[in-house]
């Protein structure tokens, strides 16, 4: 993508890029390949590779994925229209070197994690993201605490806004007042304009792409989605997306699609049991679409929480407009191919 940077302040769909496992825990290729190839049949805009959602463990040196499953991305997308991204985890010696993989293999920026830092100072995090951002342009994370995030302030997000090379950030604390800490440091920063804000807010997707933000006389606005909940259902996601870009007021029908969207979520992410079951939960629906033989993580403690499969069951009966299964029978055996 020539003009990717354009695209990404336009606002795109990403979806997050679950992990494809054999039962036996290893690298199911077939099925990592087709999963790349529905995201890009459904019309996303993006690919984040390596991220939470494709689990944190691929970089264990005794699991070794971390190099494999982006460069089977990187070979699916050779072709495709769309912002490569990927995640880039640890101190700084190792974000570097992720980094400067992900830059070798045509990756356009990398989604930056901060959960080794959980006990860092602001300063000691900020000269990490600027070591970074000389390596490959860096999207910011706002992971929630649940997940293994930590509480930023709002001036650690006016100073990381500063950094040159930073080009958006994936709002997800999954909290209105640390949401609006970003959008706040991002306006004050001076570079609204030259950062595009992607929502990772589970709970608030629908009304996070239909609001606007008036800080000190500035009009900011999430752009996107960068979602774990966006690789499942995706061509409806995409479809979702181009729908708030277009609209111009919020009237009720939206106010409900924003409530059924968050309420699948929870069934999805396993909210009830503290997220424990959020990447099983994403599993669960590939696997009954056929793009994933089972629900099997890298943590074989990892699956889903009592009760959850009752109420996935329950969000794909009440909203089955949010769902793309027969988007994806009728393309499945092409992509598993």
């Amino acid at each position: 993508m020539n003009d990717w940077k354009a695209a990404l302040h336009k606002g795109v769909a990403i979806p997050a890029h679950p992990l494809a496992l054999t039962a036996n825990r290893k690298l199911d290729e077939r099925r990592q390949r087709a999963l790349t190839r529905y995201y890009l049949a459904s019309g996303v805009g993006g690919i984040a590779v390596g991220v939470h959602t494709t689990q944190f463990a691929i970089r264990d040196p005794r699991v070794g994925l971390f190099a494999p499953v982006l460069e089977l991305a990187a070979a699916e997308c050779r072709h495709a229209d769309v912002i490569r991204i990927a995640g880039i985890c640890g101190f700084t010696a190792q974000a570097t070197r992720e980094a400067e993989l992900a830059a070798s293999l045509g990756y356009h920026a990398g989604l930056l994690s901060l959960t080794a830092f959980a006990s860092a100072s602001i300063d000691d995090m900020l000269d990490h993201a600027r070591a970074i951002a000389s390596a490959i342009p860096i999207i910011g994370f706002y992971l929630q605490p649940a997940v293994g995030g930590r509480r930023l302030p709002y001036e650690f997000w006016r100073e990381f806004a500063s950094i040159k090379n930073v080009i958006a950030i994936k709002i997800a604390p999954f909290n209105r007042y640390q949401t609006f800490d970003v959008i706040r440091g991002v306006a004050d920063s001076g570079r609204a304009a030259d950062i595009a804000l992607y929502t990772g807010n589970d709970d608030h997707i629908v009304l996070d792409l239909l609001t606007t933000y008036r800080v000190n006389g500035q009009q900011i606005r999430f752009v996107g989605g960068l979602l774990g909940h966006w690789s499942v259902w995706t061509s409806k996601a995409v479809e979702l997306l181009r729908r708030t870009q277009q609209a111009t007021v919020a009237d009720a029908d939206w106010f409900a699609l924003a409530e059924e969207t968050t309420d699948a979520n929870a069934a999805l992410f396993d909210a009830a049991n503290r997220f424990h079951g959020c990447i099983a939960g994403l599993h669960e629906i590939l696997r009954r679409q056929g793009l994933l033989e089972g629900i099997w993580c890298l943590d074989e403690h990892e699956g889903l929480s009592p009760g959850q499969s009752e109420e996935i069951d329950r969000v794909c009966r009440a909203y089955p407009h949010l769902c793309d299964d027969e988007f994806v029978a009728a393309n499945r055996d092409r992509w598993l191919r």
